[in-house]
């Protein structure tokens, strides 16, 4: 078959890189457009384009997915099937185009957690156990036919980044099944229409700067869920000495606060933490605004508080 990749970050080369080596005719890669970063300003090229680069592999690069050079473009290449992970909704002029039409990897045990950031959501929900689908992609957003599902536990201090990572290897490797099968015809689809009957689905919108705001007014479990979900990026917080607050990571402390919600303890040497409604939360990995990420440690080594 010939195949077009589809995706931008990171998590998408583990599964472009899989794809390659299991042997697959990848004939395009479609990825974000190069975009200014950093105090030059200097084009920042994706994940996916460098990887492809590096391997010899086409790479269209459009702003637009309607635009009518880029679809005669990706006609030209005549992919039997096209593969998206971690990319951007397509219109149907586009996902419709193969003959074996177009799959997608998603973080989360489909139906549950569509949307933009299923791996923080999971986390943040305190969830036992995560997982990753393939679909054919229809109309609606993350709503296909499920070719293939693989589940993982999340540890009660995985972070989204761990979460990441798993899910990026997993997903590599059933992507290569769901990609042999098509080619095989081995496989059935499952209607997610048949996984929803009296299900309250479980959803993963968009994270904004106020999702990663701590409202310390709330259950200790519940904080450190958010301080894990939205670990490395884009990070819990809240203010301190007037100022942005960032908690990469933290631990609990059970004992009853005995000081309003929001207030916090420290030595000025070896630990803060915040009150909770049923205990503390101490931060270990912390980064106050205009400063460097650091251990709690050599925070406080450096501030009065």
């Amino acid at each position: 078959m010939r195949i077009i990749f589809m995706g931008t970050p990171e998590f998408a080369v583990a599964s472009l890189d899989a794809l390659v080596k299991a042997g697959f005719d990848i004939v395009g890669v479609i990825t974000a457009p190069d975009k200014p970063a950093g105090r030059g300003q200097k084009l920042n090229e994706s994940a996916v384009k460098q990887y492809a680069v590096a391997n010899g592999i086409k790479v269209l690069q459009p702003e637009k997915l309607k635009n009518q050079e880029f679809l005669v473009e990706l006609k030209a290449l005549q992919a039997d099937l096209q593969v998206v992970v971690a990319f951007r909704m397509l219109p149907e002029v586009v996902w419709s185009m193969p003959a074996k039409g177009t799959i997608n990897l998603h973080g989360s045990l489909l139906p549950h957690y569509r949307g933009a950031a299923p791996i923080n959501w999971a986390v943040i929900n305190g969830e036992l156990f995560s997982g990753v689908s393939t679909f054919f992609l229809k109309q609606e957003i993350d709503t296909g036919d499920i070719l293939f599902t693989e589940t993982v536990p999340i540890a009660e201090n995985d972070t989204a980044g761990d979460l990441h990572d798993t899910l990026m290897e997993v997903g590599a490797k059933l992507l290569v099944k769901t990609v042999k099968a098509i080619e095989t015809g081995g496989y059935t689809e499952q209607p997610q229409e048949h996984l929803t009957d009296g299900v309250e689905l479980k959803h993963a919108p968009k994270l904004f700067k106020e999702t990663c705001q701590i409202n310390w007014v709330q259950p200790m479990d519940k904080v450190f869920n958010l301080i894990r979900g939205l670990s490395p990026y884009p990070t819990a917080y809240t203010q301190l000495n007037g100022k942005v607050f960032k908690i990469f990571k933290a631990e609990k402390n059970m004992s009853e606060p005995g000081i309003s919600a929001g207030g916090f303890l420290t030595d000025n040497k070896t630990f803060l933490k915040f009150a909770c409604t049923d205990g503390f939360i101490c931060p270990t990995d912390v980064q106050l605004e205009g400063k460097k990420r650091m251990g709690i440690e050599e925070f406080l080594r450096g501030v009065r508080l």
